[in-house]
């Protein structure tokens, strides 16, 4: 053995050096979040399209008013109102009510209709069928019967956008209470349990997925007849406020309200979005968006 062999010793204690673990961030969420930034690159791109109209003398600014002037006029609605407008936020409470009420009375008898059409086939055939002659109604087609019947109150506004938010919720809250699994029901009989848990562990759950794609039309719906109705002589809202705009040739105060119906309707469909990845969590199918 020669001396090199000889002075060669195991090293006792020693470890191997480890390769260093660089942490990254899940691809799920990466993807995720470039998702999320995707999602505002158009509405971005229009705003700045928007506003070189203006810049470039392309459109005059009595017929499309910039975001910037869209902008201030919106703040001086909220920090100074015009007595031609009043303010902003009080046309906006005004508006909110008249949605909350009307939507939350539609909503209610849609989800009641729904579950008696999907469990009970006599309600089937004596209800559906009057539900589905009112959707191919054309809806704004009964302002003036409203008018005629009840006035120009807020009782025909609040009317006319219950009746918006009605029917899609219906049609697919029922279409999903109809769609469940019948072996789901001879499961409960099995297990003998009560109409009640039967409705709570089986029905809602199974009918939820359908129901939640009708409440976020519903909504939509709900927020489009609240614009055509406050256009029923109303003296109070943001409908008001347009009326106003339109007879003093107000463009900007037109686009500021249109753009606060836009906002209240996207955060709106967010806040049911957020409802639905949270109640849907058991679905491996959903889409995060």
């Amino acid at each position: 053995m020669s001396a090199i062999d000889g002075d060669a010793r195991p090293l006792v204690g020693l470890r191997p050096a480890e390769p260093a673990v660089v942490t990254r961030p899940p691809r799920g969420r990466r993807r995720y979040a470039d998702r999320r930034f995707a999602r505002w690159v158009s509405p971005i791109a229009v705003l700045a399209i928007w506003q070189l109209t203006h810049v470039f003398k392309l459109i005059s600014p009595t017929k499309l008013p910039p975001p910037s002037t869209v902008v201030n006029t919106g703040y001086n609605l909220i920090a100074h109102p015009i007595p031609a407008f009043g303010s902003l936020q009080g046309a906006l409470l005004v508006s909110a009510e008249r949605f909350a009420i009307g939507f939350a009375a539609g909503a209610t008898v849609a989800i009641l209709l729904a579950l008696l059409v999907g469990l009970n086939a006599t309600a089937d055939v004596t209800i559906d069928p009057l539900a589905q002659s009112i959707r191919t109604l054309p809806l704004f087609g009964l302002i003036p019967v409203f008018i005629i019947w009840f006035g120009i109150g807020t009782f025909p506004k609040i009317l006319l956008i219950a009746l918006a938010a009605a029917i899609p919720l219906y049609l697919n809250a029922s279409a999903g209470v109809r769609s469940i699994d019948t072996r789901l029901y001879d499961l409960g009989k099995v297990l003998q349990i009560s109409r009640t848990e039967r409705l709570r562990h089986i029905v809602l759950p199974g009918a939820l997925p359908q129901a939640l794609v009708g409440l976020r039309l519903s909504l939509a719906s709900a927020w489009l007849s609240l614009v055509v109705a406050e256009q029923i002589a109303a003296s109070a809202g943001l409908g008001a406020m347009i009326n106003q705009a339109e007879t003093f040739l107000r463009n900007d105060v037109i686009f500021v309200a249109l753009i606060v119906y836009t906002l209240l309707g996207l955060l709106t469909d967010w806040i049911v979005r957020v409802l639905e990845r949270r109640a849907l969590a058991w679905r491996t199918d959903l889409v995060v968006r």
